[in-house]
């Protein structure tokens, strides 16, 4: 035989074992991707092994772009357009600025906070919030001014002060402008009977009833659970937590002292265990229509179980949630915080794989 014929009997038989050895695996490759499909097409028709539509749908949802603890996404107009949609596609009705400045960062250029040091935004976040909110038919609250000198000392005096020329500045530039105003949040958070909280949110919510005529107010406390415990730590639980009992009595005190300037409160609730949500949410609602105010769930969409804070939660702990809120008959749900968590174009590419699984468990299309 020939080197030529040698060379070209060597090449042919080296392919013809190539394929041999390769069509098995084709034949795999193929197999596997056929079984893929039907799994996705299971997974896209909804069979879930839970009942779907089970929970309390999220309809609000704060706004955050004034945080110190969870990053910007540094949108425009452009993108904050985009998620008003994402938000209404899914039944959000209600959007709340939880915070209109926190420290020397503020939304929009306040006359009174800007003669205090603080800097001046690059756009006015409340006027494109509020434009936007009457362009897609929302509610828009207005949250308050926190000054950061009640974390640093306790004392919601300061907290009052500011916000006694807030209030009135905010109205008058926006109130009367935009059908959209629908209400105030009363940023200052709390957890148990602290100095000074009653007093500090019958002020603050006196003054924004009788500035607006009388529109809606609520807070957003925090349940002094096991998982409230400082972000800042790298602990995720603490032993000395507060009992059914003793929150029922402190709250008992708090809400008879301010259901006349506050509407609702929406407790946070994502410093207790999944197996306490009933227990203390039964409470919440028992004081809530004992005094007369709407019983909310601020359905927190952020993970508080992990050493990383703060990413998307997974969906399971967001169901039981919206789930026990449901079975309690609380009012409505909103969440902190949609854009960050739960919008198709977070920063963090979990958050769009939550919005559809929420979806597809409240049946969305």
């Amino acid at each position: 035989m020939s080197n030529t014929s040698r060379r070209e009997f060597i090449k042919k038989s080296a392919l013809a074992g190539a394929s041999i050895i390769a069509a098995p695996s084709l034949l795999h490759a193929s197999q596997a991707g056929k079984e893929a499909e039907i799994l996705n097409e299971k997974a896209n028709g909804g069979q879930l092994i839970v009942p779907k539509n089970n929970g309390l749908r999220i309809t609000g949802t704060f706004l955050d772009e004034i945080s110190h603890d969870i990053p910007h996404q540094n949108w425009g107009a452009k993108e904050w357009d985009k998620d008003f949609q994402y938000m209404r596609a899914i039944g959000i009705d209600t959007v709340i600025v939880i915070r209109s400045g926190y420290r020397k960062f503020i939304t929009y250029p306040s006359p009174y906070l800007l003669k205090q040091g603080c800097y001046m935004p690059y756009v006015d976040l409340i006027e494109l919030f509020l434009q936007l909110s009457d362009k897609y038919g929302m509610k828009f609250y207005f949250g308050l001014y926190d000054s950061g000198k009640y974390w640093d000392t306790g004392d919601m005096s300061y907290e009052v002060e500011a916000n006694k020329y807030v209030i009135d500045e905010v109205w008058r530039m926006y109130g009367s402008k935009h059908k959209s105003f629908g209400g105030w949040y009363i940023s200052g958070e709390i957890s148990r009977a602290t100095k000074g909280a009653i007093e500090s949110f019958r002020t603050m919510g006196r003054q924004c009833k009788d500035v607006s005529g009388g529109l809606p107010t609520f807070i957003s406390p925090w349940i002094d659970g096991k998982k409230a415990v400082d972000a800042a730590s790298g602990n995720l639980t603490k032993e000395q937590a507060v009992s059914v009992e003793q929150h029922e009595k402190e709250w008992n005190e708090i809400f008879d002292g301010i259901h006349e300037y506050v509407d609702a409160c929406a407790f946070q609730d994502g410093h207790i265990d999944y197996d306490e949500l009933d227990a203390f949410f039964s409470v919440n609602k028992k004081l809530a229509d004992k005094y007369g105010m709407q019983c909310w769930t601020n359905a927190e969409s952020f993970d508080r179980d992990m050493p990383i804070h703060f990413l998307p939660i997974k969906f399971d702990k967001l169901r039981l949630k919206l789930e026990a809120a449901k079975r309690c008959g609380y009012d409505k749900a909103i969440t902190f915080e949609f854009s960050h968590f739960m919008s198709p174009q977070s920063a963090y590419l979990q958050a769009g794989h939550l919005y559809d699984r929420y979806k597809e468990y409240f049946d969305i299309k």
